[in-house]
């Protein structure tokens, strides 16, 4: 019995040193079948087993204690390198490499909210996998054991994905799972932050049961990468940030560095007038700044000085454009053609000349500005040169015209005096055009409409915020739309445009100027704005219109050739009108009342139509027409009656 007991402590010793030297599994049991053989039963027996048994729980115990040290040591490396900066997807990787070693699992993966898509996510990251199934893969907000983490903030996993319908399935994911062979799937919120909407994922091509120790270590890891994602976020936005930064330093210091140039070119121009330089050292130095070819030519497109490689083709280019655009209404530079750009030398509203640059399609910023500096200058220039006459004649000019508009009595030969001076003689009538531009256009419409008196010979001013042309000619109705075709272009739109005259001398200007302005009201009125017209094209309205009334004017610009044909040729188209407006537009009736034949009306109807226009019956014309008809019927009672007896007797004689 004695010698039972020693073998049973001997193969406790055994498993005690197997234990000690960490010994495999089979070693163990290998101890108890050598105490069997031994002869060791019953009582000792079992304590043998039960030692077995003990020692393999405290080995287990101690491997799982060293796998959990082995795992924390894995996290602390993790968390290191989680807390050098790296950007966004780099954090990312790191997150499921890490996910992936430390549970030895097949494939890990993250899932972001989609920037633009509240209702979506998107895989990122993923580490292990074997298809492309997963390229721009999103999944919909509630599908999926994440959809139950970011519910829960609290980890899940399940040993058969594809086989549990405990959750709600999405049929793109469950298609990559199954292509990817993945069973096992555990999911854990990223981040701590109850905002934070991704999940890890770590999945297994098998079906397994995952551990509490397992779960705690990637729901640590989890909770740390998660920290380390908000602050590769935040870096990864300030640095653009700081690139958006940058960006905006160096455009500014590319902005000052242009500014310092454009205002070194700008004062050494000036200098240049200030020294009394003459057009052709200016226009060299604009090419030496521009390193274009350059070109000035005065008001009436010729030139007056040139630099630059001007080859015989280029001087035939700048003069046909210079002769296209002679005057040129806005300061700004305006793109012409074959790279020619153009602005106006403009002192005050008084055109100087044009500018050329052959400066290619397109112009910088900067070298826009100098354009116009260049400009301003060549136009003080100039007007050194010519002793300012031509903006003292403009503004004598233009203070004429205002001086016959205000209303004050003037002596008549003063007036007439100052007008011969401009070219304004008693001979040669003129109309009053009256402008009205819409919006903010008015400084715009003023450099125009100056343009435009100059070119025609005439004066313009401003008068209570509308512009006021005399202009040479006899028909104000074709001055009118001269005027409103020169501003139509405006920025604001079309302007309302209205003539009146011819006035026969310098003191009627402001009598057609009055009627001139009651015309653009009644346009107004009417709803005809950004149009044109004359008095005596609106009819028996500009009849209204007008100080002093012209009824034979407007009889014959309505029925004039239906009365001119009556006397030529003995008709009675006249007659046929009165008899047709009076039976309420009845050829029947008016042949009843003329005593004729309905096919002889229609005969005359059709002739009058072919005298006056087929559009004589229409509400408008055919109320202008009666009118014009009774005028006249009015006229010739009014002249019949103030002949002498005699002449009305000599006259039914004959």
């Amino acid at each position: 019995m004695s010698q039972k007991k020693d073998e049973a402590m001997a193969a406790i010793r055994t498993l005690l040193e197997l234990m000690a030297g960490e010994g495999p599994a089979d070693r163990f049991e290998a101890a108890v079948e050598e105490a069997r053989r031994q002869g060791v039963t019953g009582t000792d027996l079992r304590v043998v087993e039960q030692s077995k048994r003990l020692v393999l729980g405290i080995q287990a115990r101690l491997e799982r204690r060293q796998q959990w040290s082995a795992d924390l040591a894995t996290l602390v490396d993790t968390a290191s390198d989680l807390g050098s900066p790296h950007t966004v997807e780099d954090t990312l990787k790191i997150i499921t490499r890490r996910a992936r070693l430390l549970l030895g699992a097949d494939v890990s993966w993250v899932t972001l909210p989609v920037a633009d898509d509240d209702e979506g996510f998107r895989l990122h990251s993923l580490d292990g996998h074997v298809t492309m199934l997963n390229a721009r893969l999103r999944l919909p907000k509630g599908a999926g054991l994440a959809a139950a983490v970011r519910a829960h903030r609290a980890p899940l996993w399940t040993s058969d994905y594809l086989t549990d319908d405990s959750f709600r399935h999405a049929g793109e994911l469950d298609q990559w799972i199954s292509a990817e062979g993945l069973h096992a799937v555990l999911v854990v919120p990223l981040g701590r932050a109850a905002g934070t909407q991704g999940t890890l994922h770590v999945a297994d091509r098998s079906v397994r049961h995952f551990c509490a120790d397992e779960i705690a270590l990637v729901n640590m890891l989890a909770e740390i990468g998660g920290v380390a994602l908000d602050r590769a976020l935040h870096l990864d936005e300030t640095r653009e940030e700081m690139s958006a930064l940058r960006e905006r330093v160096l455009r500014a210091e590319a902005e000052l560095a242009d500014a310092r140039g454009l205002a070194a070119a700008q004062g050494s121009l000036l200098d240049l007038v200030v020294d009394g330089c003459d057009p052709q050292l200016l226009v060299e130095e604009c090419h030496l700044r521009l390193g274009a070819p350059v070109l000035l030519c005065g008001r009436h497109g010729t030139a007056i000085a040139a630099a630059g490689d001007l080859s015989e083709h280029a001087r035939e280019e700048f003069a046909r454009v210079a002769q296209d655009t002679a005057l040129l209404p806005d300061p700004a530079p305006t793109f012409q053609e074959d790279g020619i750009w153009s602005v106006p030398v403009l002192a005050g509203s008084h055109h100087l000349g044009v500018l050329y640059v052959q400066a290619g399609p397109a112009l910088a910023d900067g070298t826009a500005e100098l354009l116009r500096y260049a400009a301003r200058v060549a136009a003080v220039l100039l007007s050194l040169q010519e002793g300012g006459s031509a903006v003292a004649e403009g503004q004598f000019r233009d203070e004429l015209l205002g001086d016959l508009l205000i209303g004050v009595p003037r002596p008549r030969e003063v007036l007439e005096r100052r007008a011969r001076r401009l070219g304004l003689g008693r001979d040669q009538p003129h109309v009053v055009v009256v402008a009205r531009p819409e919006g903010d256009a008015q400084a715009h419409a003023v450099t125009r409409a100056s343009s435009c008196a100059r070119r025609l010979n005439g004066l313009q001013t401003t008068h209570e915020g509308d512009l006021v042309l005399l202009l040479p000619g006899t028909d104000p109705g074709a001055a009118a739309r001269t005027v409103h075709e020169e501003l139509s272009s405006l920025p604001g739109g079309p302007p309302t445009v209205s003539g009146s005259g011819p006035v026969p001398d310098p003191g009627s200007v402001l009598q057609g100027y009055r009627e001139a302005a009651r015309c653009l009201d009644a346009m107004t009125a009417l709803g005809v704005t950004g149009t044109s017209a004359s008095t005596h094209e609106m009819g028996f309205v500009g009849l209204l219109l007008s100080e002093q009334v012209d009824a034979e004017r407007f009889i014959q610009s309505t029925i004039g050739a239906v009365l001119d044909y009556d006397e030529q040729r003995l008709t009675e188209l006249i007659r046929t009108l009165d008899a047709y407006f009076d039976t309420g537009g009845s050829p029947t009736y008016a042949a009843e009342k003329l005593h004729v034949h309905p096919n002889t009306v229609a005969r005359r109807l059709e002739r009058i139509g072919d005298l006056i226009g087929s559009d004589w019956q229409k509400p408008e014309r055919a109320l202008e027409i009666q009118l014009a008809l009774r005028i006249s019927r009015i006229r010739r009672v009014l002249r019949e009656r103030g002949r002498p007896a005699g002449d009305a007797a000599g006259d039914q004689d004959a």
